[in-house]
């Protein structure tokens, strides 16, 4: 197989150029202009409030990185764009710091109630009832607070303003996640070349992890799953890792964080000689996931993608559905801030495909007791259709195209 095996582990870390610095993260004024969408789309449902919660809806908004926890952090938005953070008082100074959006901090001391809190802010706005949109992310200790001192509000879902937005990449959020992708191609490639006999899942992760760091992202691998021979038949792994044999399935799943935005690839390829079956299964993966890019076309649905992978899965005696051999999950997911975000590519979604979406194209194919092959590739939607964040691969014998 070209470009499997033949290299090391120090030769290939050695061999990396940091590329991470060539693309800029979000500014504040598209963090400004998110703002103003998500207003007019609460003018346009009648929603009064919107309560972003501490981590990526308050981030994707605000630019005001925090984690949830136990303790309330997060902010409302007004409809007139005003933004009010809540948090407790001794995180007021941090919260400062941390602010990028200008907005008026509420604080609440560890005695009190931060919901009710959050009432007497839309009381000083002169808002006694309404409709308040709670992210969708809420832990439910948050929500089960508010209930209790709710007064004439009524709550529903922020999906209906969170998800419009994000599922909507910009020119710059797509150029971030162009480059997180291509950074873990290369890593991918790399990882393919210090294959050898015998070598662990856990020497393979760590040098992903620490090839992505030498690329420039500093946290390293954001996750990352090696798996041979029939342990790649299970989609997200097995709690022991078995050492590469000869002649057996390498499946390898990872990404990076970079500037908040995740890449996310799947190779899958044989070290050695591929047999029969190994060659039947990975071209018809092949052909399964092309179909899922041909079928998301503008103004068609999530659901209709979903079902031309599963058309030509079933064409060769696979699946049905779920059933397996055949592929066992949906066909992909919307990535972004999030891993996994809106939309998903499933019978179940009817969400219609429109310019500036991005998502996985993954139709995995498990064949029990034996191995699964995946090729995970992402697809951003343009004015004209589909295109590629990175080139599918090309043929078993040369998975990643150096010959082509």
């Amino acid at each position: 197989m070209i470009g499997i095996g033949g290299s090391t582990i120090d030769q290939e870390l050695k061999a990396i150029v940091p590329s991470a610095h060539l693309v800029e993260p979000i500014k504040k004024e598209e963090y400004q202009a998110r703002i103003q969408k998500a207003c007019a789309l609460m003018k346009t449902k009648n929603i009064k409030v919107l309560y972003l919660n501490a981590g990526t809806n308050l981030y994707y908004f605000t630019g005001m990185k925090w984690n949830s926890s136990e303790r309330m952090v997060g902010a409302l938005l007004f409809q007139d764009g005003s933004l009010h953070f809540i948090a407790p008082e001794f995180e007021k100074g941090t919260i400062l710091d941390f602010m990028l959006i200008e907005g008026e901090i509420h604080c609440w001391e560890e005695h009190e109630s931060p919901y009710q809190l959050c009432m007497d802010i839309l009381t000083s706005k002169s808002l006694t009832e309404g409709v308040i949109a709670l992210d969708e992310s809420t832990p439910f200790f948050i929500v089960d607070g508010l209930e209790h001192c709710k007064g004439r509000f009524d709550f529903i879902n922020a999906k209906s303003i969170t998800a419009t937005c994000r599922m909507v990449k910009s020119d710059a959020e797509i150029a971030i996640m162009q480059q997180a992708m291509n950074i873990t191609l290369e890593v991918q490639k790399a990882a393919a070349r210090i294959l050898r006999v015998g070598i662990s899942a856990k020497e393979v992760t760590d040098f992903i992890h620490q090839a992505h760091i030498r690329y420039g992202i500093p946290s390293g691998s954001y996750f990352c799953i090696v798996l041979f021979g029939v342990d790649s038949s299970f989609p997200h792994g097995v709690k022991s890792p078995k050492n590469l044999e000869e002649n057996e399935v390498v499946l390898i799943d990872t990404g990076c964080m970079l500037h908040h935005y995740i890449s996310d690839l799947t190779r899958t390829y044989v070290f050695g000689e591929a047999n029969d079956l190994q060659r039947k299964i990975w071209n018809i993966e092949k052909e399964t996931q092309q179909a899922a890019f041909d079928a998301a076309q503008l103004g068609g649905t999530c659901a209709m993608v979903d079902a031309a992978s599963r058309r030509v899965l079933e064409s060769h005696k696979l699946g049905p559905d779920y059933k397996l051999p055949g592929l066992p999950h949906r066909t992909g997911h919307g990535i972004g801030l999030d891993i996994h975000e809106w939309p998903y590519l499933v019978s179940s979604d009817q969400t219609i495909l429109e310019a500036g979406m991005t998502f996985s194209n993954e139709p995995m194919i498990c064949v029990p007791n034996e191995f699964g092959i995946r090729f995970e590739d992402h697809i951003y939607m343009t004015s004209t259709g589909p295109k590629w964040f990175t080139e599918p691969m090309k043929t078993i014998e040369d998975p990643f195209g150096y010959s082509s």
